[in-house]
């Protein structure tokens, strides 16, 4: 597995914080929420990947 730091790093990181705070505003169950922040957490760049094309919606874009 390829370690990502420097500018590529701080960007996933950036990125993953996104998705952790879109998904806790999401308007999908707590269990689901869970779910996805784990995944996000655990596998920051395929997680963010899964999510940005199968995670919940915001509740902004409802």
């Amino acid at each position: 597995m390829t370690e990502l730091s420097g500018i590529g790093g701080f960007i996933l990181l950036v990125l993953d914080i996104w998705a952790i705070v879109s998904i806790i505003g999401s308007g999908a169950s707590t269990g689901k929420k869970v779910l996805w922040v784990v995944l996000v957490v655990l596998l920051p760049l395929l997680g963010f990947l899964i999510w940005l094309l199968a995670g919940p919606k915001s509740a902004a874009a409802a």
